[in-house]
């Protein structure tokens, strides 16, 4: 019966985030909760935890220029902020949208429902005095909110006098985030053990992860290139992957460029990085669906975990020696689920760290297999999450202007300082004169060697001279497709000069347009009622 109502719930289903919540209450929160799951992994999702906007958590080293990145993309001071060369930020600051400015303290904050940040409530006061909302009117925050956390310190005695598990913390805000952003500073490139330990903390997450090679004006183009390969060499020590991480390189901040010799490559990466936070919000729903289905499989391996632990303990006597026991062969029960159930070695618990937290646990109060709650979990990611998966599409398709708007964001959008304004395609955009007009004498040279008839040369006798680009076939028929303005599969002397003009900012590193900008059209062509 209680799948019977279940299979009536995805036709019910107003929208992404009600599909969400509704499932994970039904199906994946009763094996959650009979396996202890919440005190194992995660602490149980709340109604804000499918509402909220994206998130972007901003992770690094003191001095390495967080604060100072989320003033750059809002352009604006935010309340509590502090900034300077020494450890400033001690707090996690939730930088959000409000109506006012103003500051939330933590343990006002935890108590919120409409926040999602009640569950934080577990890492205690000495967390909680150093976590606060700093709330703002800024057209930023209206997609988005930004999390500041305090710097990571090197040292032993600094780590330990923090009075909270940190790396927890991050861990915890890793899971509900949308984009972790790390932070390296380009002339101080050390990465201290707590570093290390944070970044291993964030493992599981580096789909979210991307990399930010800051402050990168400090330093010449060679010395920028070796800081580059040793970051890179580092990272790929600490996180293990055979992928390597996105890294973006520049200097995030609205002052001049102390050495502006790489202002073209820092502006191209500014502007990769902004694409990648300004498509969170027509991405949210996606991850929120991807989170849950990574945390539906770890729950199911929680429950196989539990249940044999749970089979494997005597009824009467010796119960803490078979325990004791159960704990040191715990990789031999793992293996024995892993085949038994056909999981993934990759869907398991950290080996260690689950033997460290079952010490605390009577196990005789385990519960025993349920397979029915197994089933609906199973039903959950089988069917359900298929369904949500197509509303997806449907939403993103109703919302595609959906995107972060305001601050730094707006500065590359329009006029002369956009992005690529006035190179590769855009050059001449806003002369009087036709830019292809200038090398169009040494492209007739050209043009008259190919024995044109009636003014035009055939598609054969241009097509030898334009392979001498050596560019693939691929990328030259775009350029006959834009050159050939009249479309009668010839070209004149104008139409070759506009194929030679495309062909130069090809080789230069652009890329094509789609159709023909109106200030590359010959002018001979202009006014002619042609197809695109």
């Amino acid at each position: 019966m209680f799948r019977k109502n279940l299979k009536k719930d995805p036709e019910l289903f107003q929208n992404v985030s009600e599909g969400l919540r509704r499932l994970y209450r039904n199906k994946l929160f009763p094996l959650e909760d009979t396996y202890r799951f919440h005190d194992f992994h995660s602490p149980a999702l709340e109604d804000a935890d499918f509402d909220n906007k994206p998130m972007v958590l901003l992770v690094g080293q003191y001095s390495t220029g967080k604060t100072t990145f989320i003033r750059h993309l809002m352009e604006q001071d935010f309340p509590g902020m502090r900034i300077g060369p020494e450890p400033t930020t001690d707090s996690f600051i939730a930088v959000m949208h409000g109506e006012q400015d103003g500051v939330i303290p933590g343990n006002a904050l935890v108590v919120d429902p409409k926040k999602p940040f009640r569950k934080l409530n577990a890492f205690g006061n000495a967390f909680l005095n150093r976590f606060m909302c700093a709330q703002m009117p800024n057209p930023v925050l209206e997609s988005i909110s930004i999390i500041d956390t305090p710097g990571i310190l090197s040292g032993e005695k600094q780590r330990i006098s923090r009075g909270y598990d940190f790396a927890a913390v991050l861990e915890w805000f890793a899971e509900r985030v949308d984009r972790i952003i790390l932070l390296f500073d380009a002339h101080k490139l050390d990465i201290s053990d707590e570093f290390s330990e944070v970044i291993r903390a964030l493992k599981n997450h580096e789909d979210k992860m991307r990399v930010v090679l800051n402050k990168a004006d400090q330093i010449s183009t060679q010395q920028l290139m070796r800081v580059y390969g040793a970051l890179m060499w580092s990272l790929g020590k600490i996180i293990n992957t055979p992928e390597v991480v996105r890294v973006y390189i520049g200097s995030f901040w609205a002052q001049p460029l102390l050495v502006p010799d790489n202002r073209k490559l820092f502006e191209a990466e500014e502007q990769d990085l902004f694409l990648d936070i300004q498509s969170l919000p027509r991405n949210a729903a996606l991850r929120k669906l991807n989170d849950l289905i990574k945390r539906a499989r770890l729950a199911k391996v929680q429950a196989y975990i539990i249940s044999s632990l749970k089979k494997d303990m005597p009824s009467v006597f010796g119960k803490e020696s078979k325990k004791k026991e159960l704990i040191a062969n715990l990789g031999e029960t793992y293996h024995r689920i892993e085949k038994e159930h056909q999981i993934s070695p990759g869907d398991f618990p950290n080996l260690a760290k689950m033997q460290e937290l079952l010490n605390g646990q009577d196990f005789s109060k385990f519960a025993a297999l349920k397979p029915k709650l197994l089933e609906a979990v199973e039903d959950m990611l089988a069917n359900d999450i298929a369904r949500l998966m197509a509303m997806v599409r449907q939403e993103e398709a109703a919302m595609p202007s959906q995107t972060v708007k305001g601050g730094a964001f707006e500065g590359t959008m329009t006029g002369p300082f956009g992005h690529g304004y006035g190179e590769g395609a855009s050059e001449g955009i806003d002369e009087l004169e036709w830019v292809v007009g200038r090398d169009k004498p040494t492209y007739d040279e050209i043009f008259y060697t190919l024995s044109p008839i009636n003014g035009k040369v055939s598609g054969a006798a241009a097509k030898k001279e334009m392979l001498k680009s050596k560019l693939p076939n691929t990328v030259l028929g775009k350029i006959w497709k834009l050159a050939d303005v009249d479309k009668d599969g010839l070209l004149d002397d104008d139409e070759f000069a506009l194929a030679n003009h495309l062909i130069k900012v090809k080789l230069e590193g652009h890329e094509l347009p789609a159709a023909l900008p109106e200030h590359l059209v010959p002018p001979s062509k202009r006014g002619t009622s042609l197809e695109d």
